[in-house]
């Protein structure tokens, strides 16, 4: 007998602006994956959708190669594996992809073993995998998160629901960022007062997007990593400040190109069309108020 195993999970959008790898926010974009072990040897993935031509579709797969270490680690080797990925969340644009394939590998594992993994178990993976927990902890755990390391180097996160005025916009360009470029911009170490700066606006940050949002466009301006990186997407460093001279709070989706504007309503088609004219696509988004989604209802067919 072979199980198949299926789950969704959201794209994701870190920093919000001043919050570098400790805020993030889950989006109703998904990418639904379904994986089967299988009895021929064979290491296959599947892929429609975003990713689908350019994507690896064997072992080196993301999801698959985490979907096998994964097993590994719960107890049970397996060399068969057909993995199916509908993709909608767009590939190295700031959205979390990579966060989505792991969080999705992990689950799938996780289920196919048996296993039952917890939630914290699954995070402390995924970060061990990503490197830093901001999106794989707003993938796995949905709405708005903040994460951090504890001493010992273990990733820890707390979910909290979006004020309901909240409405996300994505500016996303037809150009890709590798995130592992876009860290290497930042320098090493920053002064001081940048370190007060943004310490004060991810604090309000935290207060705007749970409580007040009239405090969303000072509480997303950023002085640790945007700047550094603007040589690297200058096109939407462009977009961001032609949107925060209207009032509309702006910053560049996690290590970008993509931008994300937190609008409320009375912004949000303000945003789109400014968006649409510098030659972005504009995509209104709700928040996944819930992260990975494992679909209860299993397939099971005889060999």
């Amino acid at each position: 007998m072979s199980r198949t195993v299926s789950v969704s999970v959201p794209a994701t959008s870190a920093n919000l602006g001043p919050g570098y790898d400790a805020l993030g926010l889950a989006l109703e974009i998904r990418d639904f994956v379904s994986a089967t072990i299988t009895d021929d040897n064979l290491v296959t993935v599947e892929i429609t959708g975003q990713g689908a031509d350019t994507l690896p579709k064997d072992g080196t797969h993301l999801v698959a190669k985490t979907i096998i270490d994964a097993c590994k680690t719960f107890g049970t080797e397996i060399t068969g594996l057909h993995v199916v990925c509908k993709n909608a969340i767009p590939q190295g644009r700031g959205l979390g992809s990579s966060a989505a394939a792991i969080v999705a590998g992990l689950v799938l594992a996780s289920e196919l073993t048996y296993a039952r993994a917890s939630e914290d178990e699954l995070l402390q993976m995924a970060n061990a995998i990503e490197g830093h927990p901001d999106n794989v902890a707003a993938c796995l755990l949905g709405a708005m998160t903040i994460a951090w390391l504890e001493v010992d180097g273990r990733a820890n996160s707390v979910s909290m629901n979006v004020h309901p005025d909240i409405v996300p916009v994505l500016g996303i360009p037809q150009t890709e960022l590798d995130t592992h470029k876009a860290r290497g911009l930042i320098p090493a170490e920053i002064s001081h007062i940048d370190a007060t700066f943004n310490a004060g606006r991810s604090a309000l940050l935290v207060a705007a997007m749970i409580g007040d949002p009239n405090f969303l466009l000072e509480a997303t301006d950023d002085r640790l990593h945007q700047p550094f990186r603007a040589s690297a997407y200058q096109s939407s460093m462009d977009l961001i400040g032609s949107l925060r001279e209207l009032g509309i709070a702006a910053c560049i989706s996690g290590a970008g190109p993509t931008v994300l504007a937190l609008t409320t309503s009375d912004q949000t088609q303000k945003a789109i069309e400014i968006m649409a004219s510098g030659g972005f696509s504009a995509v209104p988004v709700a928040v996944a108020d819930e992260g990975a989604i494992y679909d209860n209802n299993e397939k099971v067919e005889e060999d």
